[in-house]
């Protein structure tokens, strides 16, 4: 079943021809393109290295159980970021609202909802992010849809605010990233260097994922402020990587290295270290090609296993949601030379068909995740308490 991309281990899992379905459907189609240029910041930030294998070895096999269910009943939930206290904070892409959740008791209290979105198809309010300076400056950030584009904006989380109106007015930080019926990325996260990356999807039109002035099938990196950063491939361009299709997980591993997750369409779904300027080789390549010019992936997936989602990295081990495939992948890092190129071994599948459809992954400290099911997204079949966050503990 598993195939590995360094030619040794290859394995099989799910694209999503039509995003489990959210992948194939309208390929082709396509939204007028908006790439605006940025100034360059002013104080240069290296790119983070990719070079060190991750320290540590984690066991060939993993486990994964379900501990608890933190909270049930949320409607269509996508984006999901910690804040500095533990507590949640919880998206609704249909419904356009951030809820923070208690980790302990599972509460939920409604912030807001952000003005602007404009939910439709794979579009709506997708990921979620907390300023690494929280504790002063309060900042909550979100990539979402608009009538015109995707973008992403911060709002100042006021706890002593009304009830439902905790969120100020989104300060846009970056705009005009093409927006689609399908393939629209939205993660979003804040890397070990202190810089804000997002992936971004190409809308089902191929020739935007090569096209480097393009921020469409692109892996961005900027500044909290939305600025292209030193170090950047190309310092006037939040681009980091391009020729993606539809990313949709980002982590980081314990020597600072950048994983995606990504959509292929009917052959192969993959699993990339992201180097910078590097060519993941949407649309001439879907998996491991061994081309000249592109990067493959580190591990790739058939389609209906995975149509994978978020990711986080814990214990050793990237963990990636399924939606299609609706399983729990575990994929062990080798801290071995040439790790890059293959896993320690064969990724496992965990919970498979037990919850549905998974879109969100977190790490929760120690040997624990939180993970999200994503029923009620259109595409599920929701039974009673969907959707939920799960805890769970794995090795």
């Amino acid at each position: 079943m598993a195939v590995l991309a360094a030619g040794a281990l290859l394995m099989a899992a799910g694209c999503s021809s039509q995003e489990g379905m959210e992948s194939s459907a309208g390929r082709g189609a396509s939204s007028p393109a908006h790439s605006p240029s940025a100034s360059a910041a002013k104080s240069p930030s290296p790119s983070p290295s990719v070079s060190r294998p991750p320290a540590g070895r984690p066991p060939a096999k993993g486990s994964a159980k379900v501990v608890s269910t933190l909270t049930e009943g949320l409607n269509s939930p996508w984006g999901l970021a910690a804040l500095p206290g533990g507590d949640l904070l919880a998206g609704s892409r249909d419904k356009g609202t951030i809820t923070r959740i208690d980790a302990e008791t599972g509460e939920k209290k409604l912030l807001g909802t952000v003005p602007g979105v404009a939910p439709a198809g794979e579009g709506g309010l997708l990921g979620l992010a907390v300023s690494p300076d929280f504790g002063t400056d309060h900042q909550v950030y979100a990539y979402f849809t608009t009538a015109s584009d995707n973008r992403i904006a911060r709002m100042i989380y006021d706890e002593n605010g009304s009830p439902g109106q905790l969120l100020g007015a989104p300060d846009t930080i970056l705009r005009g990233i093409p927006k689609g019926q399908i393939h629209n990325g939205g993660r979003i996260a804040f890397g070990p260097d202190r810089a804000l990356y997002a992936g971004t999807g190409e809308t089902g039109d191929d020739g935007r994922a090569q096209d480097k002035e393009s921020l469409a099938g692109k892996i961005l990196r900027m500044t909290p402020d939305g600025e292209p950063l030193h170090g950047n491939p190309q310092g006037d361009s939040v681009v980091y990587s391009y020729g993606h299709r539809n990313v949709q997980g980002l982590a980081w591993d314990a020597e600072k290295r950048l994983w995606a997750s990504e959509f292929g369409q009917d052959t192969w779904d993959e699993l990339n270290l992201i180097e910078p300027g590097g060519n993941y080789g949407w649309p001439d390549v879907e998996g491991t090609a061994h081309k000249e010019g592109f990067r493959d992936p580190v591990a790739q997936w058939k389609t209906s296993e995975a149509s994978p989602s978020g990711i986080a990295y814990v214990k050793g081990s990237i963990w990636m949601a399924g939606l299609r495939g609706e399983r729990l992948w575990r994929i062990p890092l080798s801290r071995e030379d040439g790790a890059a190129k293959e896993p320690l071994a064969d990724p496992q599948a965990f919970l498979e068909g037990e919850y549905g459809r998974l879109r969100t992954v977190l790490a929760a400290g120690g040997d624990k995740l939180w993970l999200v099911t994503s029923e009620t997204d259109s595409r599920g079949t929701p039974k009673p308490g969907d959707d939920k966050i799960l805890l769970v503990r794995v090795r």
